[in-house]
C-alpha cells in the first residue's frame, strides 16, 4: 500500500473512533416505508429517539428502536461510559434497497404478475454532541491501545 493511501486510511480509522456505528441487514420491509420512520428520528437525541420509536406505530419502527439499542450498546462497549451520561444523537441514519424476492401471482386471462418483496438495510450512526467528551473518550480510548 502507498504511503498516501495508508496515510488516509489512519485517518479515516481515527475519525471513526469517535462514531458508533450499527447496521441492519435484509430488513424484510420496503425502503420507502423504511425511510417514513428513518425521518422521524434522524438528527434527534437519543433518549427522544427511543421514545418517539416506542409510541410509533408502523411496523418498521420496532426493527429501527432495536438498531438504536444496538448502536448504544456499541457505544457502550467502545468508550466504557454509561449512554446517560454522554449527549449522543443520531447523526446519521441511512436507509438503502437490499435483495429483492421476485414471486409470480396469477392474473386474469392466464396471465402473470411479478410481485416484488423487497427489503432494506439500514446503517445508524451516532455521535457525541459534547466535544469535551470526544475529547475525553478519545483519550481514554488511546491509553487503554497503548497499555495492551
Amino acid at each position: 500500500m502507498g504511503v498516501r493511501k495508508h496515510n488516509m486510511a489512519q485517518q479515516i480509522k481515527e475519525d471513526r473512533k469517535n462514531l458508533y456505528i450499527a447496521s441492519l441487514r435484509n430488513c424484510p420491509t420496503s425502503p420507502r416505508k423504511m425511510r417514513l420512520v428513518a425521518d422521524l428520528v434522524r438528527g434527534m437525541d437519543v433518549a427522544k429517539a427511543s421514545a418517539v420509536l416506542q409510541f410509533t406505530k408502523k411496523h418498521a419502527a420496532k426493527d429501527l428502536d432495536k438498531l438504536l439499542r444496538s448502536a448504544i450498546s456499541n457505544f457502550e462497549q467502545k468508550t466504557g461510559e454509561r449512554w446517560e451520561e454522554a449527549d449522543l444523537i443520531i447523526k446519521e441514519i441511512s436507509v438503502d434497497g437490499g435483495r429483492v424476492l421476485k414471486r409470480i401471482q396469477p392474473a386474469p386471462q392466464g396471465r402473470a404478475f411479478r410481485i416484488r418483496k423487497r427489503s432494506n438495510h439500514v446503517t445508524m450512526i451516532l455521535d457525541s454532541v459534547n466535544p469535551d467528551f470526544r475529547e475525553r473518550v478519545s483519550n481514554k480510548v488511546e491509553t487503554t491501545e497503548t497499555e495492551a
